[in-house]
């Protein structure tokens, strides 16, 4: 890992401060990593706007935040923010360098690592070449846990937009998703079909909208829309929705090789009320200190 500095405009801020961050990335998915354990950090929007700025700051897709566990079933608490500065509840790949990250910088020795966000709580899984494994939960599908409004609970469903209707599978796991079959998805109209179905009005709280191509039963291409932050390399949870609807919708079998834009994830779900698990690296990159 490099270690620098970056040092950030003080502009309208309520306080001066000085964080350490390490950035990392998940196939591509880039984080800034801040360990909250031994420093107090309190970020406003603005502020995490200015550090996700490539061009102003360091230049991230979402920013991650160590915090110690309030609860005794948990070793940390898990915090993620978007791009844009909002709050989400979860980001499969941010888990991955999550685990790596606590591990490296000594704050735990385990090797199963139970955390908990705003979506509920996770279990982390170091394996012994360093790929992690995130037991991701129970997939949501009914429409009001997701949420998406629909009369009833269905394998896909009609979406009306600018004239057209798309035909969507939709699921939560612990952040709403939409995914939408594709015949290729390096025509798919990534960046303006997704924004406009991120924001629909169907989906109250925004979603992420995953475009799957389906190579075979246990392979697909996937890319990703993700609300707050647009296309990113890679989405874990949107690898998860993906593989859930495909099999809700009977097209893949029960363990599946994701191919997203920075690489592969494998993912796995039973069915029923089984967690989905996902598998893949964590990658350091560089170190430093900003100012704010």
């Amino acid at each position: 890992m490099r270690r620098g500095a970056c040092k950030l405009p003080r502009g309208p801020y309520p306080d001066w401060m000085r964080v350490d961050f390490t950035k990392m990335h998940g196939l591509g998915n880039d984080f800034v990593v801040i360990d909250g354990t031994g420093q107090a950090v309190r970020l406003t929007p603005a502020q995490i706007r200015h550090i996700a700025d490539r061009r102003r700051g360091v230049g991230c897709d979402q920013l991650l935040l160590v915090e110690r566990s309030e609860r005794e079933d948990c070793l940390f608490r898990y915090r993620i923010y978007n791009a844009d500065g909002g709050e989400v509840d979860q980001c499969g790949n941010g888990a991955r360098c999550f685990a790596r990250f606590v591990r490296v910088r000594g704050l735990t020795t385990a090797t199963e690592i139970p955390v908990y966000t705003a979506a509920g709580r996770l279990k982390l899984i170091v394996n012994p070449d360093d790929s992690v494994t995130v037991n991701m939960g129970r997939p949501r599908l009914t429409p009001a846990e997701i949420p998406f409004e629909a009369q009833q609970q269905a394998a896909d469903y009609p979406l009306s937009l600018d004239g057209q209707t798309h035909t969507i599978g939709a699921v939560s796991l612990g952040n709403p998703h939409a995914v939408l079959r594709v015949d290729a998805v390096d025509s798919a109209p990534v960046a303006t079909l997704g924004a406009a179905i991120e924001t629909h009005p169907r989906f109250p709280a925004r979603v992420n909208v995953g475009f799957m191509q389906v190579m075979t039963r246990d392979r697909i291409r996937l890319r990703v829309f993700e609300r707050g932050a647009g296309e990113t390399q890679a989405c874990g949870s949107g690898a998860c929705a993906a593989v859930v609807v495909g099999r809700v919708q009977g097209l893949l079998d029960e363990t599946v090789t994701t191919e997203l834009t920075g690489g592969n994830l494998v993912v796995s779900w039973r069915g029923d009320n089984e967690p989905v698990l996902m598998t893949g690296p964590a990658t350091f990159v560089f170190e430093g200190t900003i100012e704010l």
